[in-house]
């Protein structure tokens, strides 16, 4: 039988632990699954990033893209959501925080794909649609809009320097302070905010001058630039090293990963006419997508 302060002490943890269920605070689901053989496959094929890690690296990462998937819902409008499109969506969240143990976003519990661009208005047909996508606010708290098309696009193209949905996840944990602002204090140690606040500028300013390789768009403002700097580190990171070593090396810092020392590239695979299609369509591949 409890004590009366025993008693007490349960009734207090069972009041705690209900509150934070319903503030959505409670323990977070852990992946029991084995990832997917053709999953594999498929990274191998679209995801220079998880090329370039070790056995046990992959490993790590195909267990936060399983984590990742339990927590946050893909859904579509006017297109069907595959497990290629929430196996991207969920890249391109691992990427930027893979060396930050037990991260996860907070701020995120869906990601709606539309099947193109639209409007800053989420008007998908009409005049004025050229948003690939958007972190969203007001009613849209927690989600965020990609298009499809821009999803895979930021994969396929190895030498852009551009990945619409990476771009986005930076601006979710640049949000994470409160603010979208370019300066995330949650990764940004107080001593380095000052210097970056001021490379910003400066390389903002290259912008407009059209002295730099950066993507014009990042000139729009700090957080802009700080989203575009980011997909240029993880999609081109040697010529980032090469071209801008101050902004390479505070990126690397905030980060902490050494992009410039990874091996970046796809993989072709062969695949055998029984073998699972490497599209995820449940098919085998001589019923698919090989070509006869």
């Amino acid at each position: 039988m409890l004590t009366s302060t025993l008693a007490v002490l349960f009734i207090g943890y069972l009041i705690f632990k209900k509150s934070n269920q319903k503030k959505g605070t409670s323990v977070r689901k852990i992946p029991t699954e084995k990832f997917p053989n053709h999953w594999k496959l498929f990274l191998s094929s679209n995801v220079a990033y998880y090329n370039a890690l070790t056995a046990s690296e992959k490993n790590l990462f195909e267990f936060k893209i399983q984590e990742f998937l339990l927590h946050c819902e893909i859904v579509g409008v006017d297109t069907t959501v595959e497990d290629t499109d929430k196996l991207l969506v969920a890249a391109s969240a691992v990427i930027p925080i893979f060396n930050f143990p037990d991260w996860h976003y907070p701020n995120i519990s869906k990601v709606i794909l539309y099947p193109c661009m639209f409007t800053k208005e989420l008007e998908r047909t009409g005049p004025n649609r050229n948003v690939l996508g958007m972190v969203g606010n007001g009613y849209l708290e927690g989600k965020m809009i990609l298009s499809k098309q821009a999803l895979h696009l930021g994969f396929q193209n190895e030498s852009d320097k551009k990945n619409t949905a990476i771009h986005e996840f930076v601006h979710l944990i640049d949000k994470l302070d409160g603010e979208i602002d370019g300066i995330p204090k949650v990764l940004l140690e107080k001593q380095y905010t000052i210097p970056w606040i001021d490379l910003i500028n400066q390389k903002m300013d290259e912008i407009y001058m059209e002295t730099s390789d950066i993507n014009p768009y990042g000139g729009t403002n700090r957080a802009e630039f700080f989203s575009v700097a980011s997909e240029y580190f993880f999609e081109r990171p040697k010529l980032l090293a090469q071209k801008h070593p101050k902004l390479y090396l505070l990126l690397e810092q905030l980060f902490k990963q050494d992009m410039d020392d990874k091996n970046l590239h796809l993989l072709k695979i062969k695949v055998k006419r029984n073998d699972p299609c490497p599209c995820l369509s449940g098919l085998k591949y001589k019923k698919c997508c090989r070509v006869n």
